[in-house]
């Protein structure tokens, strides 16, 4: 395809207005909040402001807010809190005036004047409505000036990418109560950002409009903006504002409430998975092809291939509605044919996809990118895991087509191999040189930290092939094709062997991380093999002293299983996957091990994660550095991880399942539940409404003495089998 071709055009000379001085430096990363809506976002500080760092109203990958900043008198406010609603849907902000002076009236008392900041997003657009209030006595004059901006950076640029050519920057268009910013890009595309005031400022021009409210003792006045990528013809008010939020909080309501409802004896266990709950929610993006979970905010807000599945499989046994959504979406941008340029070959399935500049441009491939060499089998087991959980075999005729090419693409990479593994190289210098989950240039390495020579043949990959043959082999054997069934079982098994004795180092007593390009092991231990154990290629012994190295101390920081094990090469629990901990590498591992039978250790893991998230406001970050534990001290954060994250919320109710022992069998009406245990603290839980077919179960968890007993509650449809094994 023919691309525009780039063209040197000189930016706009106006500059934006120049940031308070120490407006930075009140920044810290747990400060910044995030609200979501489709393809548009929001990141902002406590106080509710936009700097243009990290932050900013983005919608399709661009940054169309890059400042929005409050003030009062001149000054920055004062922060006396901030925080999100419980669903997520709204963030409010309060602050006070800092000194008497600013507010131009002598006498005036620090702290007399209330700033509160409320905003929500809604069908593309935020609303936010700024509420004045004075608690003194006397009547003052509150000046609030807004200063405003927008560079338009593409996401990539945001990130640290460096463009030597941009579009035209035009100059604001201002015009009573409203300014509209305006950028043309390369592409010949328009972006836009309109800002409308629900009354006209004293004062408004390129980058600030400025108020000013007289205020008697004990009264408020309300000042309401709405900013988003298209015009409206309806003015920002109290009634577009609160219908606005009903809506949003509608729909938070009715995503949190869908399927499976958990509720324990702990009330802050309770509130960690509400919040984790919520925060799937605000990710989760209706599509035509139904929910899809959007990675994280704010660098990964679009279509991941990967992490959607993963997610889905995370949450697939309180409702196999969203894994529905996920392979409905992914078959949809199945690769069908070759690009180097997107490290496409037909039946790939989709690594990401992006709206913004740079991809429309092709200076990077990820408008529609295929560097995953594990989200193609992860698909294929996603799509068994939903038929076994959901029963719902007429999903799986309809994605044939797709599973067979997708399996294609397996089986013809993994016959290139001279060890029948499923490895990777990138066909493009611009795409990702390391394409499992541990995607980042030094991920992966031999035992002394040198680089290896591709293809690169990853342990949990293989254990992914190998989940994929037995379930194309499940599917096959299920629609009569005994044939194909069994040759895609032999597959599995053969691949099983190989895996034995060319990953195995019974020295160390572990898998190795990765067989070079010369079939040479990289002789490190990492938390991949933890994932072999999730798909059940290990025997019982090996998967034994895996499961004891991954809870030992080099691996397990205290807070969570680490990237890597602790001694190992290039080992640094600040990096971002060489020593840190994330929260659904963690689950996975720790699903493994309940496979094999290893519920204590699980139990451990998942009071780890909860304490985690009680240090991070009862959320996951994606990441979190890998430093070991200490007495009095929580867990250190990763300076840019994305909060939140689809993965890392879904973490909890992945381990949470595999203390449980719980199991939901579709296609025969069963639940099986093995060797329960409950959290750490925790002396009951329900599972309320759990969809099995199409009926609707509820089951009591409840500690007593040493054991863990299960019982149905309320009227059990007879048609489901509950098998319970102590």
């Amino acid at each position: 395809m023919n691309r525009p071709e780039p063209q040197l055009v000189p930016e706009d000379p106006a500059p934006d207005p120049a940031p308070p001085p120490d407006l930075s430096a009140r920044r810290v990363p747990l400060r910044m909040y995030a609200l979501k809506h489709g393809d548009t976002f929001l990141v902002a500080d406590a106080l509710g402001n936009v700097a243009g760092d990290d932050d900013g109203l983005f919608h399709n990958d661009t940054r169309i807010l890059s400042r929005f900043v409050v003030l009062l008198g001149g000054a920055l406010p004062s922060l006396l809190g901030a925080g999100l609603s419980q669903d997520n849907a709204v963030f409010t902000s309060h602050a006070t005036n800092r000194t008497p002076s600013p507010m131009g009236d002598e006498g005036l008392p620090e702290g007399a004047i209330h700033l509160q900041r409320t905003m929500l997003l809604w069908d593309d657009r935020l609303y936010q409505q700024i509420r004045v209030e004075n608690f003194g006595q006397s009547e003052v004059r509150v000046p609030l000036t807004i200063e405003f901006g927008a560079d338009f950076r593409d996401m990539f640029e945001v990130r640290g990418a460096t463009r030597l050519r941009r579009g035209t920057l035009a100059g604001p268009e201002v015009r009573g109560d409203a300014a509209v910013l305006r950028y043309t890009g390369l592409d010949k595309v328009g972006r836009q950002a309109v800002i409308r005031f629900s009354q006209a400022p004293e004062r408004i021009d390129s980058g600030t409009a400025e108020f000013l409210f007289r205020l008697p003792g004990h009264t408020a006045a309300d000042l309401y903006v709405d900013v988003g990528a298209a015009e409206t013809a309806e003015a920002p008010g109290r009634a577009r504002f609160r219908h606005a939020a009903a809506q949003a909080r509608r729909r938070m309501r009715a995503l949190s409430r869908y399927g499976t409802v958990l509720r324990s004896s702990g009330r802050l266990f309770n509130d960690w998975i509400d919040k984790s709950r919520a925060d799937l929610s605000l990710l989760v993006t209706e599509l035509p092809t139904g929910p899809y979970p959007y990675a994280g905010i704010p660098w990964f807000s679009t279509t991941f291939g990967r992490d959607a599945i993963i997610t889905a499989l995370q949450t697939l046994w309180l409702s196999p509605a969203l894994a529905q959504g996920v392979l409905r979406f992914l078959a949809s941008r199945q690769a069908l044919e070759a690009s180097a340029f997107k490290d496409a070959q037909p039946g790939k399935i989709m690594h990401e996809a992006r709206r913004g500049e740079m991809v429309a441009l092709g200076e990077l491939p990820f408008a529609e990118y295929y560097g995953g060499v594990d989200t193609t089998p992860l698909f294929v087991m996603l799509a068994g895991a939903y038929a076994a959980r959901s029963g719902d075999m007429a999903l799986i005729d309809e994605l044939w087509p797709a599973l067979l090419r997708a399996i294609g693409w397996v089986e013809r990479r993994a016959d290139g191999n001279e060890g029948g593994f499923l490895d990777y190289a990138r066909s493009s210098e611009k795409g990702l040189s390391n394409q499992g989950w541990k995607d980042s240039h030094d991920s992966v390495f031999h035992a002394d930290g040198r680089f290896p020579d591709g293809p690169i043949a990853l342990v949990e990959v293989q254990g992914y092939a190998f989940a994929a043959f037995r379930t194309m082999g499940d599917l096959a054997a299920r629609r009569g094709l005994d044939d194909e069934a069994t040759r895609w079982r032999v597959r599995a098994e053969a691949l099983r062997a190989a895996v034995e004795e060319r990953f195995w180092m019974e020295d160390e007593g572990f898998y190795a991380l990765a067989l070079d390009g010369h079939g040479q092991p990289c002789r490190v231990r990492a938390s991949n093999a933890g994932h072999l154990l999730y798909c059940g290629l290990p025997s019982p012994d090996r998967a034994a002293r895996v499961a004891r190295q991954l809870l030992d101390t080099p691996f397990n920081s205290g807070w969570g299983i680490r990237t890597l094990a602790r001694g190992q090469a290039n080992f640094n629990p600040m990096s971002y996957h060489n020593g840190s901990v994330w929260p659904h590498d963690g689950a996975l591992c720790a699903a493994g091990l309940a496979r094999y039978g290893e519920r204590d250790g699980v139990v451990r893991l998942l009071s780890e994660l909860f304490e985690t998230a009680s240090q991070f406001g009862m959320r996951l970050p994606e990441l979190f550095c890998g430093f070991s534990r200490a007495r009095g001290e929580g867990p250190i954060a990763y300076p840019v991880a994305c909060l939140p994250q689809a993965w890392a919320s879904g973490a909890g109710f992945m381990m949470l399942q595999a203390c449980l022992g719980l199991r939901v069998d579709g296609l025969r009406n069963r639940i099986t539940i093995d060797g329960p245990r409950l959290p750490i603290g925790i002396e009951s839980l329900t599972v309320e409404a759990l969809p099995v077919g199409p009926h609707r179960v509820t089951l009591g968890f409840r500690r007593i003495g040493d054991q863990v007993v299960v019982a149905p509650q309320g009227v059990r449809p007879p048609e489901v089998d509950i098998i319970i094994r102590m």
